[in-house]
């Protein structure tokens, strides 16, 4: 079975369905953004690192802006990382491979290497999406993301999409994807600036306001379609 999962033709099989289904759910959902004109609100300041929780990170390509003609994302290099690479360069994301947590297991998955092919995109014009959370502690802040705004000098957007109608899964970082035919929100937060000087101290106040701005945004969006997030009492010290 695992030798089958890693199967070039299946991985590209499962992700062209996967593709075809989110755009599915993308175009018979009715949408509400916040704030309305997210091109304006990023105007002059792309690209930017948009920040998502795991579990969450599905459906972020829907809440790219005309503005954004050029789009990355981190995925891990897990045999269900293959799938949604797959999906993602079907709908026009470049996917970058490895993890983005930190420390020694970021390492060993390619962590360093992500690192700097996202900053080398990043100062190339390219936008970069990517979860925020350690490694299995869903809804903690790893160092990834702010030590890549502070390499390249870009803005963190602390973004969220759900959808009235969804399928939410009982695993460690309350996945979710959504369902057609019915109401989605994208929520993209307040940009959050690193200075190229920030030491430690500086990174850890930067974490805590991604973590701040993710909390909000996810609040905020499934109020929006009547609803709670289902991961907001995940947070463990």
């Amino acid at each position: 079975m695992k030798a089958l999962a890693r199967n070039p033709f299946v991985q590209e099989t499962l992700g062209a369905a996967l593709a075809g289904y989110l755009r599915w759910v993308q175009r018979t959902n009715r949408w509400i953004r916040e704030p309305a004109d997210i091109d304006a609100a990023i105007a002059g300041r792309t690209p930017v690192i948009v920040a998502m929780w795991h579990g969450q990170h599905l459906m972020i390509s829907f809440a790219r802006p005309k503005s954004i003609t050029s789009m990355g994302a981190l995925i891990s290099r897990s045999a269900d990382g293959d799938m949604q690479a797959a999906a993602l360069r079907r709908l026009g994301v470049h996917a970058i491979r490895g993890s983005g947590g930190g420390g020694k297991r970021s390492a060993d998955k390619g962590g360093a290497v992500a690192l700097l092919e996202m900053a080398r995109l990043l100062k190339g014009g390219m936008s970069i999406a990517m979860t925020a959370d350690a490694p299995k502690r869903a809804r903690i802040c790893a160092p990834g993301i702010a030590m890549l705004a502070k390499l390249t000098g870009r803005p963190i957007a602390p973004a969220a999409v759900v959808t009235s109608k969804r399928f939410d899964f009982d695993t460690w970082d309350r996945a979710s994807l959504g369902k057609p035919y019915g109401l989605g929100a994208i929520v993209v937060g307040d940009l959050i600036e690193v200075a190229r000087d920030a030491d430690e101290a500086m990174l850890s106040a930067v974490r805590a306001r991604v973590e701040a701005g993710l909390d909000a945004a996810h609040a905020r969006a499934y109020a929006l379609v009547g609803g709670q997030d289902p991961g907001r009492a995940l947070r463990t010290p």
